[in-house]
């Protein structure tokens, strides 16, 4: 463990917390706020989300480095991927109709596979992070395209709008899919 890593994560749950409190209040509310479309707050959950990645990034680094197994390392993706299911479930009881399928956790869980597997290649992973943002822009332009073809549809579709390449950002509480933000995992 590293403590300038472990309190880059503490700063990422106080302000997560702080975060969802304020959704709390407005959900109730208490307060009146977009969580949607204000950029005060998109752009706080941008950098949220952005700081644990990076923080798992760093974690999967060092567990590689550090030798750890793959027993120890699927003992903690279980966890992560078994809260993934819950936040699903609770999501749909509570928001039938924009649900949680492809969030923070459900996003995690893939992308710790992937980083798990590439932890050791080093420098290119800085070059394959740039790509891998990019790629989420890049695609969207292209769909955009043709955005009146199948592929596009395909893409937009629940089916395979966990990549990321994406026109339209589909109707759910949480959207964390693999591109742009393995890209930040990476880094």
């Amino acid at each position: 463990r590293l403590d300038s890593v472990d309190a880059l994560r503490g700063v990422a749950m106080v302000w997560m917390t702080l975060f969802h409190f304020s959704f709390d209040l407005n959900h109730f509310g208490y307060i009146q706020q977009n969580f949607y479309t204000d950029p005060i707050w998109t752009w706080q959950r941008t950098l949220i989300v952005s700081l644990f990645l990076f923080c798992a990034g760093i974690g999967q680094s060092m567990a590689v480095m550090q030798r750890q197994s793959w027993a120890r390392f699927w003992r903690r993706w279980v966890q992560i991927a078994g809260c993934a299911g819950l936040v699903t479930l609770g999501s749909w009881l509570m928001y039938p109709q924009t649900f949680i399928y492809v969030g923070v956790l459900h996003g995690l869980a893939l992308m710790l596979i992937i980083a798990r597997l590439t932890a050791t290649w080093g420098r290119w992973l800085w070059a394959l992070g740039a790509v891998a943002i990019a790629s989420k822009f890049i695609a969207a332009h292209a769909l955009n395209m043709w955005a009146s073809g199948p592929f596009a549809e395909v893409m937009n579709s629940p089916v395979l709008n966990w990549l990321g390449w994406i026109t339209q950002k589909p109707n759910t509480e949480d959207y964390v899919p693999l591109f742009p933000w393995l890209g930040v995992m990476w880094w």
